[in-house]
């Protein structure tokens, strides 16, 4: 594909590369302002040839005309930027937006200019969160809603005209943790819901803890505050489209600070049901790799007839919201299962020019930074340079200083074919006054309005003595905290050097990821041998003989695939760990299992394993 492309314009590396902006979030719980970027729930649509997405707490919108370079443009304020979710759809020659707003009736806003407005109001006449607005063929309007662990997603016929429902509300999607393992909270599935009892307890504590008495708490924000406590996982995040006359209800599951955040999908004939899950799920699930995380999304058909998804990544250190963006591609399988490649999900991704044909091909580049050595002008305690190369985005390098005469060095061990960079900024324990005035009650903040800067340099050296610029950003006026370079026809490089480094609010800088992709010269890994036991109906067990050679001949990590039939492995874990428990699976359905192994130099697919339902 690349040699038919040009490769500079037509790459991309999740998280999206695009200016997130910080939140100053007034956190009940821990009695704190909790200072991190954010942006997660996106809404990606087409609309007058553009492409646009739509995320919380970004008061605005990104707009791109290739799905690789994306401009932030901000919205009208009299739009409900400060609450969740912002559903936006096309109808006819309008847009229409809204977003989540608990207790009140929420409005609609139409507008025939996403970027210059006007946006005409509809008064709305029900509250509702997590809101998907749905327009069927024959021109029928569908509304879709819920983000709780105790109620269901729900649906509802709308007029066209007025926007008010048409009927009843019908109960659509409910959790079931017992029998779909990739539904349980916690990182890796780990948790089912705790007993009444045991809430009961969470719930009286907490309460003491805030010297708050039950009295005096609004009724309808009680269930919200014990749900904290239940580990039920919340159902929210509803999307709808149809292929070929089914209806497909994506869901996100469990919780989205979590590495096991991602989508479901649901299935009917009719647009208000009833639902069935549908046989691959789940649909979207990104649990390893340097940023995990692919719930409460949206699916897209570009201008080419290719099918994206985009959903919200975690980092969630400073914040259980501390959250970015993702894309990844999607399609209708020949069986018209909805399915999604995240096989290599935070890796650089090509962009087609035109309708691709198989969304499973292999990445153009391998990760070649992976525990490669890290040396640095200073460091704080905990954040030595080596956390900038361990592919793991809750930790990072941390200078001593501010001063831009700090820098990170990493050593590739020998020169190679470099053909991507991405520089991962982190936040790290902000303390400043905020800037503005906290706004809301639920999730109440303060959105950064002012226009921030990073700024640094990256260089490349052969020598490690003699080096050149790469990208000289010491006067750049953009905030791109995951900041990515394509290199078309390839760089020959062995030292990449970090300095002259300017970020936000006077921080020490932090790097959570200096990642490098290219092209290895070495030998394929051997193929893994690895043992499979499925451990209960909704957990298996994935044990890998571990290869002790370096990881430009031998391993660097391991990817396990699993899924429903042998050429359909829609599921997948990358990992750097010789063991991993896998707690996606459904109760009562076999898998085939397979676990690829990669280095620098590509990656050797492994033998096909056949896991049989308990």
């Amino acid at each position: 594909m690349g040699s038919e492309m040009c490769i500079r314009d037509r790459y991309y590396c999740n998280p999206v590369n695009i200016n997130y902006r910080y939140q100053f979030n007034a956190d009940q719980r821990k009695n704190r302002i909790a200072i991190c970027r954010e942006a997660a729930d996106p809404s990606m649509i087409t609309f007058k040839g553009r492409y646009y997405i739509f995320a919380s707490m970004t008061l605005g919108v990104w707009v791109s005309d290739d799905l690789v370079k994306w401009e932030n443009h901000k919205l009208p304020s009299e739009l409900p930027l400060y609450d969740y979710a912002p559903d936006v759809r096309v109808m006819g020659e309008y847009v229409y937006y809204c977003a989540s707003k608990k207790g009140e009736k929420c409005d609609r806003y139409r507008t025939k200019d996403i970027l210059n407005g006007p946006y005409e109001k509809i008064e709305g006449t029900f509250d509702f969160w997590d809101p998907n607005l749905f327009v069927d063929d024959d021109g029928k309007v569908y509304f879709y809603w819920g983000c709780s662990n105790e109620t269901p997603v729900w649906g509802v016929e709308l007029d066209p005209q007025t926007m008010n429902p048409k009927g009843e509300r019908k109960e659509l999607i409910y959790a079931n943790p017992y029998k779909y393992g990739y539904e349980r909270i916690g990182d890796d599935n780990s948790k089912l819901p705790r007993s009444k009892k045991e809430v009961d307890v969470c719930f009286d504590n907490f309460m003491k803890s805030q010297g708050m008495p039950v009295e005096q708490i609004p009724a309808m924000y009680i269930p919200m505050i014990r749900g904290m406590f239940t580990d039920k996982p919340y159902v929210e995040g509803a999307w709808m489209d149809k292929h070929e006359g089914r209806y497909y209800l994506q869901y996100a599951f469990a919780g989205t600070q979590y590495n096991t955040y991602g989508d479901g999908v649901y299935v009917s004939d009719k647009p208000l049901g009833p639902f069935t899950p549908a046989k691959n799920n789940p649909y979207s699930y990104h649990p390893g790799g340097f940023m995990p995380g692919a719930g409460h999304g949206s699916t897209m058909e570009d201008y080419h007839g290719n099918l994206w998804h985009t959903a919200s990544m975690r980092i969630s250190v400073n914040h259980d919201f501390e959250r970015r963006v993702g894309i990844w591609k999607a399609a209708y399988d020949e069986e018209g299962e909805l399915c999604c490649n995240q096989r290599y999900g935070d890796w650089p991704t090509g962009v087609p020019d035109r309708k691709e044909r198989d969304i499973w091909a292999n990445p153009d580049w391998m990760l070649l930074s992976y525990k490669k050595k890290m040396t640095a002008s200073s460091c704080t305690e905990g954040h030595a340079p080596q956390l900038a190369a361990n592919e793991n985005v809750q930790n990072w390098w941390q200078a001593a200083s501010s001063d831009r005469k700090e820098w990170l060095m990493m050593d590739l061990g020998k020169t190679m074919d470099v053909r991507a960079v991405q520089i991962n900024f982190a936040d790290d324990e902000i303390h400043i006054p905020v800037p503005g005035q906290i706004r809301g009650t639920t999730q109440a903040r303060y959105i950064e309005e002012a226009e921030m800067v990073t700024r640094y340099l990256l260089e490349g050296s052969v020598d490690g003595e003699h080096f050149f610029a790469l990208e000289d950003k010491t006067k750049a006026d953009t905030d791109l905290s995951h900041d990515f370079f394509v290199y078309e026809n390839g760089i020959e490089v062995r030292y990449i050097r970090l300095s002259d480094m300017k970020v936000p609010y006077g921080q020490k800088p932090c790097i959570s990821g200096l990642r490098v992709f290219g092209k290895g010269s070495g030998d394929l890994p051997e193929q893994v041998s690895y043992v499979v036991e499925r451990i209960s109906g909704t957990d298996m067990e994935v044990v890998m003989k571990s290869q002790e050679k370096d990881a430009a001949d031998g391993t660097t990590g391991y990817n396990i695939l699993w899924g429903l039939k042998p050429d359909k492995l829609y599921h997948s874990y990358l990992t750097y760990d010789t063991k991993k428990r896998i707690g996606a699976l459904v109760d009562g359905e076999s898998y085939y299992v397979r676990v690829d192994v990669f280095n620098e130099n590509g990656i050797t697919e492994g033998r096909l394993q056949l896991v049989e339902s308990l």
